[in-house]
């Protein structure tokens, strides 16, 4: 953990927590999050030999952002397991399904978190958390559309209440959010059921309509955003 003791960390993130912060506190919690960057090209590697894709990365949570989660969530700064990550984003459910299993050959003791079986307020996704010179390096594996609907998401939050993204905000946004995320995993479960060939051809349109309507609603509220909330 850099110069830094693992109770040392935790000291840090409690008085990040409470506010008690001084300008050596934000210098310890900079130096803290860069102390991530060996481990981060470590597993980039692993990652890149293991499936040919090329993940996108955040080397490193901002602080603002690892306050913000140390705020709202009960979770220790030792054990936040994304301040630095990766995210591939695959065509389907079942590249996903595949990409998940390499991953695992390729790194035999990482903790698979599927998001699928258990969302979070809609959220879907697979996450593996390597471990790489004792630090924790998330991978998120999303399908295009679990991809644009957290896009969606976010776009939203943005716009309306940043709470959306955990379940507060809007009821109708929530509703609507988790309608949108319903229909998306019983597209994926029909993927990777066996049918006939009319049915699957219906199923491509199917999901290339609500793809495109993914979009199109992304864009929306991108415009709405940089406008300053005008429809």
């Amino acid at each position: 953990m850099g110069s830094l003791s693992k109770t040392q960390v935790d000291q840090l993130g409690d008085r990040l927590r409470k506010g008690e912060v001084s300008e050596g506190d934000f210098r310890e919690l900079d130096a803290y999050r860069r102390s991530f960057a060996e481990a981060y090209e470590e597993v980039v590697a692993i990652i890149r030999n293991a499936t040919e894709f090329e993940p996108t990365g955040r080397p490193a949570k901002s602080t603002t952002s690892i306050i913000e989660k140390l705020r709202r969530e009960t979770i220790r700064l030792s054990q936040m397991q994304d301040i630095a990550g990766y995210r591939l984003v695959v065509p389907n459910v079942l590249m996903q399904n595949q990409l998940v299993e390499r991953l695992k050959g390729a790194l035999p003791k990482a903790v698979v978190v599927d998001r699928r079986k258990q969302p979070s307020y809609g959220y879907r996704a697979v996450h593996i958390i390597a471990t790489a010179r004792n630090k924790p390096i998330e991978i998120q594996v999303r399908t295009e559309l679990q991809h644009l609907w957290a896009q969606l998401s976010e776009k939203r939050s943005d716009m309306e209440n940043p709470a959306i993204k955990y379940g507060g905000g809007s009821s109708e946004t929530q509703k609507w959010l988790s309608a949108i995320a319903s229909l998306i995993a019983e597209i994926e479960l029909r993927e990777l059921t066996p049918l006939p060939a009319e049915r699957v051809e219906r199923l491509l349109q199917l999901k290339g309509g609500f793809h495109q309507y993914l979009e199109e609603e992304i864009t929306k509220w991108e415009g709405r955003r940089k406008s300053g909330g005008e429809s």
